[in-house]
């Protein structure tokens, strides 16, 4: 169990990794899913399997499903791969490395002083989930609900946004194409233009 637990570790950093530094957004969220995957066996070995299929059905399953939708509707392209590709500075990192350190040095403290700590990994009752979750955390989890419903109202207007002005840039394209083929703007009922031979 110790092997698992330590592969499993492993492969949730690497594939984190991953995800900040690919490119394309669709493969940053395939790398995010093994990572989510890789976390729920992390939670398994350590004696959790609620909270692991929690993870594995909620957050490799559902939200992981919106986000590709999210960037299906969106329809980022090379563009936007090339201007992610100008935001990646030096600089940039110096933030991320900083908090990692922090974690490194406090999972090192913590596995060299867990004997000391007191804190023995026992299996963790759904019962003992629900009544921490809906007692002392039920504020912290209505507030994660508020913000997955503010993302996707969010990504719901950046899409459609996005739809208008392709729309608008069609319309332009197919009003320049009937000018040169010879056709003048005229004046519908309803005061919107019309297009008359």
């Amino acid at each position: 169990m110790d092997a698992v637990f330590y592969i499993a570790a492993v492969t949730a950093i690497l594939a984190t990794l991953m995800v900040i530094t690919r490119l394309n957004a669709v493969h940053a969220l395939l790398y995010l899913i093994v990572s989510l995957l890789s976390v729920a066996l992390v939670f398994y070995t350590l004696g959790a399997p609620f909270i692991a299929t929690l993870e594995v059905i909620i957050y490799a399953g559902a939200i992981m499903v919106l986000f590709v939708f999210v960037v299906m509707m969106l329809n980022l392209g090379a563009k936007t791969a090339e201007t992610e590709r100008t935001w990646l500075k030096p600089g940039m990192w110096t933030g991320p490395c900083v908090l990692a350190a922090f974690l490194i040095v406090e999972v090192a403290y913590l596995l060299f002083h867990a004997g000391s700590l007191g804190q023995e990994a026992g299996l963790v009752e759904p019962k003992q989930v629900a009544i921490a979750l809906f007692g002392p955390y039920l504020i912290g989890v209505e507030l994660a609900s508020m913000l997955l419903l503010g993302a996707l109202v969010g990504a719901y207007h950046l899409s459609a946004r996005k739809q208008q002005q392709l729309e608008i840039q069609d319309g332009v394209d197919s009003n320049g194409t009937r000018a040169v083929t010879g056709r003048d703007l005229t004046r519908s009922g309803a005061g919107g233009p019309s297009r008359a031979a």
